[in-house]
């Protein structure tokens, strides 16, 4: 009903809604919550004001008697709240506690800048609940209708006017509202044989909740739990920090007996993750500079250098700050490695100085003509190492939104060190550089250059004997190509890493149809077993209600670990610990979710991947969909494969015989307003308090309703004004029916989501479910992937473009500075061996190429290319202004320029390798992308060594070849022929 009645209607309007992505809903008893998800370039203020407008579009053919209208939200309904409250009492009851936290606290917060809801959990509002008895009903001849009528008659709140005297005006005020369940308790709801019978003649009227089947706790302690939700787009740590700064306010306010707890906080791994990631680029820096010293030996050159680091790492603030950035893990992991490159540029202009220097120029002269040699390298390499993120900025979707920040700060960074490396370093290098005959070193620095020289000379050795045999050396490079293409196809593929936030989330799943009593049994069991381990520092269990776990077989709980220090094991790997522990507990599954650091669906599901079946056929969607989801489950790399189809759910169908309910004068109305009075928690009359209102619920006694032979106590007042009873009227069998129906577009549709098995990829997954959705599936169903793994599919098709765009540009733009399309080929052509190193690195160390380690391979093309530029550079200019050939001008680049690629190399690998380490908070995340560089560094770094100068001197017999065809054909054409 909820789904036909409530969802539908709105879904038309919503469908209509410019950049719509995708509509999803969730119809339960009762409820109905449609989930809409806009595409990253619409406005999601604008595309709230067209959600209100379709809603009153919509609200002509919603049912009239809804007790609430619809109402919305701008927040992902599956993103885990920002901070967990707890308020407890050993001494008040909930309700009282309720008030506290719903009138009080959440209100307040909810007006906190940032924050989109806030929503209660285990909500004990109060409420008068009125509990009559069927057979007091029968035997007295009073119809539940007339129940229904004392109390709305009862408990009245209307205007009374006011008196106005010749001299004084009087408010008119009477009694009419009843406040609490012992003034409704005498209220007369008929005359009997003359005497009246009252309300507590017929049952019970109590003092109660509105909703007394919904129930949380904090850690075993009963509690109302309020869930903050930031809104998209604003800084968690300034919502958290702005609901903290009234935590006090509240303390004040609420009593003493009142607890008010913290269960969970994400600015707090936030922060720790920031701290981690700013402790690393510290320790970068300091590697750098490190690097630096070994290689120049002099105090005031390593200074100058390292001096482009906060230069460049200030120039960025500045622009982040124009683009209105923040400091994140993306934009701290760009400045982190920017500072192994920032520095490239200004070491290549340093060597080149010190190498006139070294050859007896004073300091100035050694920088005019240094930096004028080295100037054009310096911003070939800049130039081609930006470029490199470009492409980034044209993509869409998710992976374009991620990566355009990171992309932005790491090329600014690269810039304005160019800049750096132009102007302040030459000028450094004419003030504070001594004359050679100057300096003096120590022992271990003579030590180190003794063994660089070694190195230099075992280089020199063996790159002449490559240059002998250059074509094995060019069928090497072939072999490397192949095997990275290869590579790059099968290695494992994922999409966003895992991180260790300390927090754990749970679905718990009993059957369908379990009573609430003995699902807080089971909920109970569950969250005695995660307190005991000592792994766990607190815990939110809570049952009934909420966007997590709708149906009534559901609950959730929210665990909270001891900090990462404090514990041996990491998230995942205590999920995989408990897991066989929590199957053996009986009557209930327990779904664990490590959640993501970004959720990209609007759908909460049991696990943490979601494909979505649809078909405008019911009957086949629910046949199929437990086939698909039995064979699933048999795939070996997936674990926690689950559906949310729920059908099964034990029902009472009354039959109403129409014909017999006519002649009694009995109509389905009547039948239908009878069953909601006695069963469905009835709100009949409402309470106006002066800070809130609450509800007068009428319904049987508990004993009443459980079990469905009760309902022929059940007795109608048909229009003869006669008490008829149900069951003369409709016949009861029992059936199952659903517990909840889904939607998807407008389409019915349900979604089996899965876990990844540790050490599988998210894309072996994706391909094994297709294979057998093909085999089980009619055509008439059809599937989708949702979420992370509908991004991830598409990442596949835009990485891999984006990666070949990204060498394109570079191709183009270094065809611009070298006026050359063979030059630009030359300089590429180390790229294979850097890819190779870099998948090799992975499949060693296991993490899967996600999309951080494809962002490390895409900095590769960046960095990789620099050797090769400062090589070529160089040869140019010797055949050009000193007419060499081609072997002994790449052979001459290769020795000179040795120097400043070992540096430029080890502060690139100097400046990535803490990342590759992974240190604190969130550094598994991270370490794909490290991995990569720094093996991709490592391997590309020997080879191109030596196949760059192979390539340069077969490309460069080839462009002499087309030069010489060019000139002979121009010649044939001057020359006239006979016939003139």
């Amino acid at each position: 009903t909820m789904a036909g009645a409530g969802a539908t209607p709105l879904e038309r309007q919503f469908s209509t809604i410019a950049g719509l992505d995708s509509m999803t809903s969730v119809n339960t008893q009762g409820s109905s919550s449609v989930t809409l998800q806009f595409t990253l370039s619409r406005n999601l203020d604008a595309a709230a004001q067209d959600v209100q407008a379709a809603i009153a579009m919509a609200q002509g053919q919603l049912p009239p008697d809804m007790p609430n209208p619809p109402s919305y939200r701008k927040a992902n309904p599956a993103d885990q709240p920002v901070l967990y409250l707890a308020l407890s009492s050993s001494t008040l009851p909930l309700s009282e506690v309720n008030e506290y936290a719903e009138t009080l606290l959440a209100q307040r917060i909810s007006m906190v800048s940032g924050v989109a809801q806030v929503q209660v959990f285990g909500s004990q509002k109060y409420a008068v609940r009125v509990q009559v008895d069927p057979r007091e009903l029968a035997n007295r001849g009073i119809g539940i209708d007339e129940v229904v009528d004392s109390i709305r008659n009862g408990n009245v709140n209307l205007p009374t006017g006011v008196l106005w005297g010749s001299h004084q005006a009087f408010s008119v005020q009477t009694t009419g509202q009843l406040m609490a369940a012992a003034a409704y308790k005498p209220l007369i709801v008929a005359y009997r044989n003359g005497s009246p019978v009252r309300l507590e003649d017929l049952g019970n009227v109590l003092d109660s909740v509105e909703t007394d089947k919904v129930a949380s706790w904090f850690e075993t302690t009963r509690a109302v739990v309020l869930a903050v939700q930031r809104q998209p787009g604003t800084n968690t740590i300034e919502v958290v920090d702005s609901v903290k700064n009234l935590l006090g306010q509240f303390n004040d306010m609420i009593p003493a007996s009142v607890t008010l707890s913290i269960l969970g906080d994400r600015a707090e791994t936030i922060r720790e993750s920031v701290h981690d990631v700013k402790f690393t680029l510290v320790l970068t820096i300091g590697l750098v500079i490190l690097v630096i010293f070994l290689f120049l030996r002099k105090l005031s050159a390593t200074v100058i250098p390292s001096l482009a680091v906060p230069m460049s790492i200030v120039g960025t603030f500045a622009v982040m700050y124009l683009f209105d950035y923040s400091i994140d893990n993306l934009s701290l992991m760009a400045l982190t490695l920017s500072v192994g490159f920032v520095v490239d540029d200004a070491i290549v202009m340093l060597e080149n100085i010190v190498r006139h220097i070294e050859m007896g120029e004073t300091p100035y002269e050694a920088a005019l003509k240094g930096s004028r040699e080295i100037a054009f390298t310096v911003v070939s390499m800049t130039i081609s190492l930006a470029v490199v993120f470009l492409p980034v900025l044209f993509m869409g979707g998710v992976v374009g939104r991620l990566l355009q920040e990171f992309s932005v700060t790491i090329g600014v960074a690269i810039l304005v060190s160019g800049v750096v490396s132009l102007s302040l370093t030459p000028m450094l290098c004419s003030r504070f550089l001594k004359p050679q005959h100057e300096e003096k070193h120590g022992y271990l620095f003579n030590l180190f250059e003794r063994f660089f020289a070694g190195m230099l000379s075992a280089y020199d050795t063996s790159l002449r004997w490559v240059l002998r045999y250059r074509f094995a050396t060019l069928l090497v490079s072939f072999v490397i190509a192949g095997a990275t293409a290869w590579l790059l196809v099968t290695i494992p593929k994922g999409f966003l890493p895992t991180e260790d936030t300390g927090s754990m989330f749970s679905i718990t799943e009993a059957q369908q149809g379990i009573s609430f009593d003995d699902m807080m049994r089971h909920q109970t069991e569950v969250a005695e077993f995660f307190m005991n381990d000592p792994n766990v520092d607190t815990l939110f269990s809570g049952m009934g209600g909420g966007r997590t776990a709708s149906a009534g077989n559901q609950g959730r709980i929210f665990v909270h670990l001891k900090p990462r220090a404090e514990r041996e094991k990491s998230v995942d790997e205590l999920i995989e610990e408990w897991r066989p522990k929590l199957a053996e507990i009986p009557g209930i599954q327990v779904f664990m979710q490590n959640p993501p650091p970004i959720r990209l669906s609007g759908q909460f599901t049991k696990s943490l991947y979601q494909l979505v079946l649809q078909s405008p056929d019911t009957s086949q969607l629910y046949e199929y969909t437990p086939q698909l989801e039995a064979r699933i489950r048999e795939l070996p790399g997936l674990q926690d494969v689950t559906t949310d189809l729920q059908i099964s759910n034990p029902q009472v169908d009354l039959r109403i015989d129409r014909d017999k309910a006519a002649a009694l004068g009995v109509s389905a109305r009547k039948i239908e307003d009878a069953l909601f009075s006695a069963y469905a928690s009835r709100q009949v009359s409402t309470i106006f308090a002066p800070n809130n209102d609450y509800a007068v619920i009428l319904e049987l006694k508990p004993e009443y309703q459980r079990d469905p032979a009760a309902l022929s106590m059940l007795y109608i007042r048909s229009d003869r004004n006669e008490l008829v009873p149900i069951d003369s009227v409709a016949r009861v069998t029992r059936s199952v029916g659903p517990l909840t129906v889904n939607h998807s577009g407008q389409l019915p549709a349900v979604t089996i989501s899965f876990n990844l098995r540790p050490g599988v990829a998210l894309g072996e997954a994706v391909n094994s479910i297709n294979e057998v959705a093909a085999q089980v599936l009619p055509q008439t169903v059809s599937t989708s992937f949702q979420g992370t793994a509908q991004a991830f599919q598409e990442s596949e098709k835009g990485l891999g473009l984006l990666l070949l765009m990204t060498v394109l540009v570079i191709y183009i733009v270094l065809g611009i500075l070298y006026e050359s399309f063979i030059h630009p080929l030359t300089i590429l052509s180390g790229l294979p061996s850097a890819g190779f190193g870099a998948l090799v690195t992975l499949m060693i160390f296991h993490p899967e190429l996600n999309l951080y380690g494809f962002v490390g391979i895409i900095m590769l093309v960046g960095i990789v290319k620099k050797n090769a530029i400062m090589m070529i550079d160089f040869a140019i200019v010797a055949e050009r202004e000193h007419g060499k050939s081609a072997f002994d001008a790449i052979y001459e680049g290769c020795l000179v320029r040795f120097r400043p690629i070992m540096m430029t190399t080890m502060a690139a690998l100097m400046g990535t390798l803490p990342i590759a380490i992974g240190f604190g908070a969130g550094a598994e995340a991270r370490r794909p992308l490290g991995l990569a560089v720094v093996g991709g560094l490592l391997f590309s770094q020997l080879v191109t060594l030596y196949i760059t100068p192979v390539y340069y001197t077969y490309l460069d017999g080839f462009q002499n070849w087309l030069q010489r065809s060019s000139r002979k054909r121009r010649a044939v054409e001057a020359v006239p022929s006979s016939g003139d």
